[in-house]
């Protein structure tokens, strides 16, 4: 993947996250990191989850955030160095399919709108059970398929041809952007993710539709 379209990829990542504010205390809620834990948060981008993962949380908690883009993490480093959670966040440069992480090594593991992403999903849900403790649960966030009356038309309308516009004008890169949204429709609908997780070896797995289904927040624990 190239620098360029990493850094669109960030930025519409970044817009997710921003816009999806409620969603994501959601997820940190579920998570729920107690005293001395250790989260993993993967696809970390420049590390805005990893920071408000850290906001949240007693200070004993400690995040590791994992992205396979060097130039996203330089800029995370920066923004974290700049926190009051700088000593409580790390940032490591891997694949997130192949972690360089020890087996039951996180008591939880998160990503925010990055595993649509994935060459290869299946590997991913199964590497992100390796990394978790017996108990520790795996949180997913990601746009997924709208559930109310005609939301699903007004969505596809301004998906395929809004964005990519706003892309093409903002950036002058239509095709980036046009890729993104491609990426969304590929993606399993809630229920078909939810089965993927659990062919991963996941248990109690379940999900809750945010914004009428255009995000999904998927949960699975490691029994």
């Amino acid at each position: 993947m190239s620098d360029i379209w990493s850094e669109r990829a960030e930025a519409y990542r970044q817009s997710a996250i921003h816009a999806e504010g409620d969603d994501l205390d959601l997820t940190v809620a579920w998570c729920e990191p107690g005293d001395g834990v250790t989260v993993l948060d993967v696809a970390t981008g420049t590390g805005d989850v990893a920071l408000e993962i850290a906001a949240r949380t007693p200070d004993s908690v400690r995040i590791v955030g994992e992205d396979f883009t060097q130039g996203m993490l330089v800029r995370g480093r920066e923004k974290i160095a700049q926190s009051p959670y700088r000593d409580r966040i790390t940032l490591v440069n891997a694949p997130c399919e192949a972690m360089p992480h020890p087996a039951a090594a996180f008591d939880g593991v998160t990503i925010a709108f990055g595993i649509r992403n994935f060459v290869d999903i299946e590997a991913g849900l199964r590497e992100f059970r390796r990394v978790l403790r017996p108990g520790g649960q795996f949180i997913c966030l990601e746009f997924s398929r709208p559930v109310l009356p005609l939301l699903d038309v007004a969505y596809d309308a301004y998906s395929f041809n809004i964005i990519p516009a706003i892309g093409e004008i903002i950036t002058g890169d239509r095709a980036a952007y046009q890729y993104l949204v491609e990426s969304i429709r590929r993606f399993p609908d809630q229920g078909r993710f939810a089965k993927l997780i659990e062919w991963a070896g996941f248990g109690l797995v379940r999900y809750e539709n945010m914004t009428g289904g255009v995000v999904a927040l998927h949960r699975g624990y490691k029994l």
